[in-house]
């Protein structure tokens, strides 16, 4: 549990993406989006990425990422 005196918000984790339309990796093709989370550590976050990807590996236009966002209410 985080300290409530902290001035720093806690922090959630997120995996998310899915296969993407375009090279940059900006527009995602519809019906393939994937989100996980949210993990209260960036470890377990990765974790799930690596075993998300590895399972897409053989689709070249599919990415995901771990993102951070702190805790709503904070």
């Amino acid at each position: 549990m985080a300290d409530p005196k902290s001035p720093i918000a806690p922090t959630l984790y997120f995996v998310w993406g899915g296969v993407f339309v375009d090279r940059e990796f900006h527009t995602l093709e519809a019906g393939t989006e994937e989100c996980y989370g949210p993990f209260h550590d960036a470890d377990t976050a990765e974790r799930t990425w690596k075993e998300k990807a590895r399972r897409n590996i053989d689709i070249a236009q599919h990415r995901l990422f771990v993102i951070s966002a702190p805790q709503p209410g904070w």
